[in-house]
């Protein structure tokens, strides 16, 4: 195509200004996660068992079984034989014993900042307190959490409700822990209503919500004051990207989530004239490259970045791949 005719071009496209958010996508979890199955296939040889999706998205899953990786449910579906890899998220206390028991070859790829509270979920059992875990039912993390002590030792609070709704047998001995991924904002609701019933209640020495979860909901907010629609890449199942939908709407700016640039309502766009694209914390680069590829073929778009925050957070391997690493 000649200069000039890419010229007209453009100018018959409706001009759309991006608002690209940072920070977006992969944290130091993520990283570390995919690259612990990375490794292990390196070591060990294909294939590599990995009990649950290693993280929230597809593509990425997809990618990793490309070189070797097989998902499952559970540690049963695994031959004895065979390494296996746990997920970001983390597990019960149930799922490594087990695999001793078994005599397997794992490696644990649960996020240090959630292994972080699965410690400090520890060390409230062992001072006597009943323990009260912020978070989504049925959520990976969530039963991982629950499942480093015994049953009955924690209760899930949801909601606000459930706060003000929750009757323990002692209140002046109560502590809280919260799932990593959480909207910031609701979260600090539920902290208060029980904070305002219970007040011997125990706090985290520091907020359990991940800095990752926290940097990218703060870019939703800074970004969502100049957007008319916002774009979150990442998967339904993923608990951070799901957050920054509401995080946007709350700002006033309509969100929708996609897992990728095919999955765009472009009639929900029309009339648009800024649109802001962020990514959940298990959503790689790529995938945010070809929502701006696709939205630069239908529109005359520029690009800019609304940053909030600098990241530079390294988590290191397990020792078992650090030969390989």
């Amino acid at each position: 195509m000649l200069a000039s005719d890419a010229n007209r071009e453009s100018q018959m496209r409706t001009p759309l200004k991006i608002l690209l958010a940072n920070p977006r996508g992969f944290c130091a979890g993520v990283d570390r996660a995919i690259k612990i199955v990375e490794l292990a296939i390196k070591k060990f040889g294909a294939p590599v068992y990995v009990r649950h999706e290693i993280v929230h998205n597809r593509y990425v899953v997809e990618g990793l079984e490309s070189i070797g990786a097989i998902f499952v449910d559970e540690l049963d579906e695994v031959p004895a034989d065979v390494p296996v890899v746990f997920s970001a998220h983390g597990v019960p206390k149930s799922v490594p014993e087990e695999a001793e028991r078994r005599n397997m070859i794992y490696v644990d790829a649960t996020c240090p900042l959630v292994s972080k509270v699965h410690r400090a979920v520890e060390r409230h059992q062992a001072s006597g307190r009943h323990i009260l875990m912020i978070g989504h039912a049925g959520h990976p993390e969530v039963i991982g959490t629950m499942g480093q002590v015994g049953e009955g030792s924690m209760s899930l609070i949801e909601t606000v409700e459930d706060a003000e709704a929750l009757q323990p047998d002692d209140p002046d001995s109560l502590a809280y822990v919260t799932q990593t991924t959480l909207s910031v904002d609701d979260t600090a609701d539920i902290v208060a209503t029980l904070e305002r019933r219970f007040p011997q209640l125990t706090n985290p020495k520091k907020e359990d919500i991940c800095y990752a979860t926290t940097n990218r909901q703060v870019a939703v907010k800074e970004m969502a004051k100049q957007a008319d629609r916002a774009i979150v890449i990442g998967a339904p199942n993923s608990s951070n990207s799901m957050r920054l939908v509401e995080v946007s709407e709350k700002c006033g700016c309509p969100g929708r989530l996609v897992q990728r640039a095919a999955d765009i309502d472009w009639n929900w766009l029309d009339g648009a004239e800024t649109v802001g694209i962020t990514a959940g914390a298990s959503a790689p680069e790529v995938l945010v490259e070809e929502v701006i590829d696709a939205l630069k073929e239908r529109y005359d778009a520029a690009v800019s970045l609304v940053t909030t925050a600098e990241e530079d957070v390294v988590f290191k391997v397990p020792p078992i791949l650090k030969d390989v690493a």
